[in-house]
């Protein structure tokens, strides 16, 4: 009998001064939407490959005369097997039940929840809200990871129930994984840049895609000393974002609502730190490039571009791994998320103005709590494709040359 993983029980998660209330009902639907991901992830996932091996694979070299060359040929013979059939229609529910929750809990309590973050934000100039910004199509057309109206939509002025579900459902989605208060990304980055220069110091801090500023808060505090702005779509998102970060007392992060392909008022040479993470692969190919030319611009010479994301694909990943990573892309509202696996970020980050000579990675970026700065390992130029074997996220970066003169 296989052990069922259990995750850490959900009332460890971090309480701040924006958090919904949630009845015991409400925190064992996430406890068991957990469980059900990770049991998924542990148990469920290893019988798809089983299977594969055992029929799909055999079945495949009897009308070729040779195993699957690629993952698209892997993904046809994934689609046709029971076995995967169940295990993607069991992750898809959990995925649409995750979502369910969070909004059934935000939506309980949406006005409340819209007095609270007014409370805390009402003529704070650290909000800066864009009602005429036009949101991309690819978004619009598919609303990532099932989440309904995703991170822009709202019902009413001052909703915030979308940045709400964000918050408190977060925890399903990372099958309990990640300190309570959410901020390990954040961590991890900061701890990759002083592995890579123990003396950078930044004054102005840019985070692309930031949503509630789960990543932001712990930049912030690692550089108490900067002038931080999360820049993000969606204005419930935002407005959340800043009430949860000032009752939790981090006064630095201004939330503003543009888009990461335009930073137009962000002055050329401004900004010291420039970072996302989680935000390119959900994106386009041609949006993405765009951010990466933003990101070039409104660094000063001498300050560091890192862009954290999904790994890139490389024939050190067989076909049947490749495919079961690219299952977000078909299943979970990930449009870009398939290309952008086939994307090598450095090529992509010198065409955006970055010399080839300064990208330096991280891959995997570690984002444990108790990983030591000693311990990582920074590697200059583009990432290896032997890096990719480790399903982990992956860290580019490059620091901006001075321009010659």
């Amino acid at each position: 009998m296989t052990d069922f993983p259990v995750p850490r029980d959900y009332r460890t998660q971090g309480r701040h001064g924006m958090f919904p209330e949630l009845t015991h009902d409400e925190c064992e639907r996430f406890n068991y939407l957990a469980a059900v991901n990770l049991h998924l992830a542990r148990v469920v996932a290893p019988s798809v490959r089983e299977a594969y091996r055992a029929r799909g694979e055999p079945a495949f070299r009897a009308g070729h005369g040779r195993a699957p060359a690629n993952r698209h040929e892997a993904q046809a013979v994934l689609a046709e097997d029971p076995q995967f059939q169940t295990w993607t229609a069991l992750r898809r529910a959990n995925m649409e039940q995750r979502q369910q929750a969070g909004r059934w809990v935000a939506l309980r309590q949406a006005d409340e929840l819209a007095a609270r973050a007014s409370a805390f934000t009402n003529g704070d100039a650290r909000l800066v809200l864009d009602p005429a910004l036009a949101v991309p199509d690819y978004l619009t057309e598919a609303h990532h990871h099932c989440m309904p109206g995703s991170f822009f939509e709202e019902g009413f002025a001052g909703d915030v129930t979308n940045g709400a579900n964000y918050d408190a459902g977060f925890f399903v989605t990372i099958g309990g994984a990640d300190d309570p208060w959410l901020t390990a990304n954040g961590e991890g980055l900061v701890k990759t840049l002083a592995a890579y220069d123990p003396d950078f110091a930044p004054r102005t801090v840019l985070d692309l895609g930031a949503t509630i500023g789960h990543a932001t808060i712990a930049v912030a505090r690692a550089y108490p000393q900067a002038q931080v702005t999360a820049v993000d779509l969606g204005a419930p998102v935002l407005r959340y974002g800043l009430a949860r970060a000032l009752s939790m007392q981090v006064n630095t992060i201004r939330f503003v609502q543009a888009d990461a392909t335009n930073l137009a008022h962000i002055a050329d040479e401004s900004v010291d730190l420039v970072y996302s993470i989680i935000l390119l692969h959900e994106t386009s190919e041609e949006a993405m490039r765009q951010v990466l030319r933003e990101s070039h611009r409104v660094l000063r010479p001498g300050g560091i571009a890192v862009h954290v994301d999904i790994c890139r694909h490389s024939d050190a990943v067989a076909p049947l791994d490749q495919a079961l990573r690219d299952w977000d892309g078909p299943y979970n509202n990930e449009p870009f998320w398939t290309r952008f696996r086939d994307i090598d970020l450095a090529a992509e980050m010198v065409e955006a103005g970055f010399d080839a000579q300064e990208i330096f990675h991280a891959a995997p970026m570690h984002n444990s709590r108790i990983m030591k700065v000693e311990d990582i390992r920074i590697g200059r130029g583009p990432i290896p494709p032997d890096a990719s074997a480790t399903p982990a996220k992956h860290l580019i970066g490059a620091r901006k040359q001075a321009r010659a003169a």
